[in-house]
């Protein structure tokens, strides 16, 4: 029989982890179960010459190729984005570019601003302070001033612009384009005892150096020393309530497969967008027949992904290939609304650096760039660190028919049913891609790229993974309140992307933690004046 715990957080990625430390300093007993295990610098894939052959394998961002025994299956055949995430300690983290944009003010306004989709129960203001907070904890380096957001400040001096910086930077000028250092979650100095970054290689999946601010090196090591417990290969089947309607604990299967019930006096999800969904889902009861906190019927409902278009081509110089982060600027130009473009809401362009030499190969054999042959050594000597390529990501407007449910027939490793994806492609995000790809284009040919294509959308580009369990005021509108803790449950929370309401047309991350960090703040306050089950 395990011992009751005041705090029982399930995930340990980018909110589980900021969740963990802040409320640490209650000195509250708190246990994190995580369904994968820590991750050794020593196996990056990086640290070998076989890098970009494991990002095929026990490395690929899709969890169904990848198939670690801690990962879950996903049918997402009904799909043209297929789900990337990764299971272990720092969750998705460990495969993410860290690229580190902040929402935008007018996010949270979307229903107010533009008529579609809802406003946030929350503002830009509110997470003002927790944004800062996540940037110092994380380690980020950016530059003052850009004036596509408020005033803030960055810990480190951004990234270095590179060959291809200066390439997009010089064309962007030229069509009088707004463009900036993006966010980085990668120290360029020394920072919380780790390393600068040295653009020693692509930093997907996983820095063996330490500069990529992952959750594991960067809100862990605080939370562990501050008496947080993690235990690991502990994957949850379900979250238990009584008869009252109240949160009791989760059941999970321990690393030799058998069966544990792990009580609590209060319960937080940190799933992401679709694995929340599916516990949820998973946690029926006679109180919930249709998952625990449903009674809005909405857990599941309005995925948003982030649909990328991908433009990119080649020039008469090399360039920086894959050393080093792959992005470093963004351009704000086509975020807010302008109706005249045919759409609502915009899109962020993340200006890329290059890819590796056997991924630059395969890639253009498949495209047809590359031919067998004589001229096979000279065209490719051509491609090979000449690329350059940004993406347009998408702000994904909610909608209900996008969602998770569980499949009827697949089942994990311990037959938990798996989630099953059905998702399209709004008229709208049709319309804002054509956009991207047109303006990438313009872009592309200024800086003096040639044999331009097109990806649209990337199909393994479900990096961001919101909106299915969203917060609002209204418990018949949404799943959790505007602090986290859902409408149906008194003791329980949740606290990753499932919860957003609006997706805006930046990374998440940022974000997700911010409003993590927020929500244990709100806990924190309701714990010291006792009105926090009221």
């Amino acid at each position: 029989m395990n011992e009751k715990v005041d705090v029982l957080i399930i995930g340990s990625g980018a909110s589980g982890a900021a969740a963990a430390w802040s409320l640490a300093e209650t000195k509250m007993r708190i246990l994190v179960l995580e369904q994968g295990d820590w991750v050794k610098p020593t196996d990056y894939p990086t640290n070998g010459r076989d890098w970009e052959a494991r990002l095929f394998s026990d490395f690929a961002i899709n969890p169904n190729r990848r198939a670690r025994p801690s990962d879950y299956p996903i049918n997402d055949a009904n799909s043209p984005i297929k789900v990337v995430n990764f299971n272990g300690v720092g969750g998705s983290t460990i495969m993410y570019t860290a690229h580190f944009p902040r929402l935008h003010p007018s996010d949270f306004r979307v229903r107010s601003l533009d008529g579609v989709a809802d406003d946030w129960p929350v503002d830009y203001a509110t997470l003002e302070p927790f944004f800062a907070e996540n940037d110092r904890m994380t380690g980020v380096a950016g530059l003052a001033g850009d004036p596509s957001y408020p005033p803030k400040e960055a810990p480190m001096p951004p990234l270095p612009l590179g060959k291809s910086g200066q390439r997009f930077g010089k064309a962007l000028n030229s069509l009088g384009w707004h463009w900036w250092p993006s966010d980085s979650a990668i120290a360029t100095q020394e920072w919380d005892g780790r390393s600068p970054c040295i653009n020693l290689a692509h930093c997907t999946p996983g820095c063996a150096q330490g500069a990529k601010g992952s959750a594991d090196i960067t809100y862990w090591p605080h939370a562990l020393r501050a008496g947080v417990e993690l235990r690991t290969n502990a994957r949850v089947r379900e979250v238990t309530v009584d008869a009252k309607g109240m949160a009791t604990g989760a059941i999970y299967y321990d690393a030799e497969g058998k069966e544990q019930f792990q009580p609590a006096e209060m319960v937080i999800i940190a799933c992401n967008g679709v694995g929340t969904p599916r516990l949820m889902l998973n946690s029926v009861s006679g109180r919930f027949p249709n998952g625990i906190a449903n009674s809005s019927g909405l857990v599941g409902k309005n995925l948003m992904f982030h649909p990328f278009a991908l433009t990119y081509g080649y020039v008469d110089e090399p360039l920086d290939g894959n050393h080093g982060p792959p992005l470093s600027l963004w351009s704000k130009e086509f975020y807010e609304t302008d109706k005249a473009r045919g759409f609502v809401r915009g899109y962020t362009f993340q200006l890329h650096r290059g890819i590796g030499s056997i991924v630059e190969a395969i890639t253009s054999t498949l495209a047809g760039r590359l031919p067998w042959g004589e001229e096979h050594h000279k065209v490719y000597r051509g491609l090979v660190n000449h690329r350059l390529g940004l993406s347009a990501i998408c702000e994904d407007l909610p909608e209900e028919h996008n969602r998770v449910t569980l499949d009827p027939v697949l089942k994990d490793a311990h037959g938990i049913p798996a989630p099953r994806i059905d998702y399209t492609l709004s008229e709208n995000s049709q319309r804002m891609m054509d956009h991207g790809i047109a303006r990438a284009t313009e872009i592309l040919e200024t800086a003096g790229a040639k044999g331009i294509s097109v990806e649209r959308p990337i199909m393994n580009g479900g990096w961001h993974l919101m909106g299915t369990a969203r917060m609002g005021t209204d418990p018949e509108r949404s799943v959790v309140n505007e602090w986290g803790r859902a409408h149906d449950v008194k003791n329980l929370f949740i606290i990753d992307g499932s919860i957003w309401v609006t997706s805006g047309g930046v990374n998440p991350t940022s974000t997700i933690q911010a409003l993590a960090l927020y929500i244990a703040d709100q806990i924190k306050r309701r714990l010291a004046d006792a009105t926090l089950f009221e």
